[in-house]
């Protein structure tokens, strides 16, 4: 099947039309389909393509009991979803999050079937949650939460199968207790189940800064399209966590300015440009960006109303919505996080002439280097950083220009566009498979 190439734009956005304009949808799971939905028919493709990915193909709901330090035993819901394994096994983060739930979890496992298939890595979609406060809990809590989640998921997940990998609140010594965990129950070493993991363990030279690198990557491209020098281009970053300040760090190497970031607990501005490596610092230290030095506290919704070149979401899913879309002034928005922007909102940023790098195209490079290591897992033969960043490099580049190509060939916005390169391989997988 040929992606055609005519340039008329529908009458509607089919999103729009499915959504009541009086009452925006913040169901994440619920925006993933609208999003599929359009990008099957703009493609012209059979409605069995929609029917195959609207739902994951399966999904598991564990209880996972702890004893706490107070010697109570407390037990925690968790769950993983595999949205589609088409073009090979399910890939995707667990987080640790309070406002875990089933819609979140389907939604993010579907959002990464997307994410990998734009830049064209061997997997499907995957992602699993536990429902619980890692603030609260002490490091021996947490090691019993992880290696109870994982052999609470069992065959369910594994190197052929189903890969985990670090993120909202997990990191690479989670990665490491539920690696090791599994291989217990295994009975053999198995580095291959999950990635993000530490380098001594089997981890990738250059996955931590991955995400934040790959985002920048998109950014230059998307700066080269609109003719933006990112050489003093200000920039604002929601969200100061792994992601966050991995971009924030790796776009000032560009010479441009981070005028604010901020995190859960505030923020930090100057209009004449943070001391990025100060700030990583003084976060490291303190567990904030606000109070820094020589700045002003900053809200995230005032950040996200700044006058900015380059507005950087790098949080949690619905921050950009019908409440504040009409406030945002940026010449580039780049979705470092998942869903930061409701489909409403990204279609008036859309007509405010504000260029969006989706997140299934933006914040792919972490899914891209943990393919590396899973690779290299597999393989037992290991990169160096130089090469692991110069084949990220070279994937992010062909994906976010074979994107752009649809975007201007279809006059269609990056979203829609990234969503329908990817259902092509997606639809093209099926039908090799005989599905459709």
């Amino acid at each position: 099947m040929e992606m055609s190439t005519t340039t008329q734009e529908p009458a509607k956005d089919l999103v729009a039309a499915n959504i009541d304009a009086q009452k925006e949808t913040l169901n994440p799971h619920k925006i993933a389909q609208l999003l599929i939905e359009n990008a099957t028919k703009e493609l012209g493709l059979p409605t069995s393509v929609y029917e195959y990915m609207k739902e994951p193909e399966r999904i598991l709901h564990v209880s996972i009991p702890v004893r706490m330090d107070n010697g109570e035993v407390k037990t925690f819901i968790g769950y993983r979803s595999q949205h589609s394994t088409v073009v090979g096994p399910a890939k995707g983060g667990v987080r640790f999050h309070q406002d875990v739930s089933l819609d979140e979890v389907k939604a993010l496992s579907t959002w990464m079937t997307f994410k990998c298939a734009v830049v064209g890595l061997p997997y499907g979609g995957g992602k699993g949650g536990v429902i619980c406060d890692p603030s609260k809990m002490s490091k021996r809590e947490l090691e019993s939460l992880s290696r109870g989640y994982i052999r609470a998921l069992g065959d369910f997940v594994g190197p052929d199968r189903d890969i985990p990998a670090p993120d909202v609140n997990t990191n690479p010594q989670i990665m490491g207790w539920m690696m090791d965990e599994y291989s217990k129950v295994k009975g053999v070493n198995a580095p291959g189940l999950i990635t993000g993991k530490p380098m001594i363990l089997g981890g990738s030279a250059g996955r931590g800064a991955a995400t934040g690198r790959g985002t920048v990557i998109c950014i230059r491209e998307a700066a080269k399209r609109i003719g933006l020098d990112l050489n003093g281009a200000t920039v604002a970053v929601q969200g100061f966590g792994n992601v966050g300040s991995w971009t924030a760090q790796l776009i000032a190497e560009h010479g441009s300015k981070i005028i604010a970031v901020n995190d859960v607990h505030g923020g930090a501005y100057n209009p004449n440009g943070l001391d990025i490596n100060a700030l990583v610092a003084y976060y490291q230290q303190n567990g904030t960006t606000k109070g820094f030095p020589g700045s002003k506290d900053i809200t995230s919704a005032e950040l996200l109303a700044l006058k900015v070149d380059v507005l950087v979401p790098a949080a949690l899913e619905n921050q950009i919505t019908l409440a504040n879309a009409d406030k945002i002034d940026a010449k580039i928005v780049a979705e470092a996080a998942n869903g930061p922007t409701t489909p409403e909102a990204a279609r008036i940023l859309t007509e405010k002439g504000i260029l969006q790098i989706p997140d299934i195209l933006c914040n792919a490079g972490g899914v891209t280097v943990s393919y590396f290591e899973w690779v290299q897992n597999l393989q037992n033969y290991y990169w160096t950083e130089e090469e692991v960043n110069a084949k990220l490099e070279h994937i992010m580049v062909n994906a976010f220009n074979a994107v752009y190509k649809v975007h201007e060939q279809r006059k269609v916005s990056m979203r829609r566009s990234a969503y329908m390169v990817a259902v092509k391989r997606l639809a093209d997988a099926m039908t090799a498979r005989g599905w459709i």
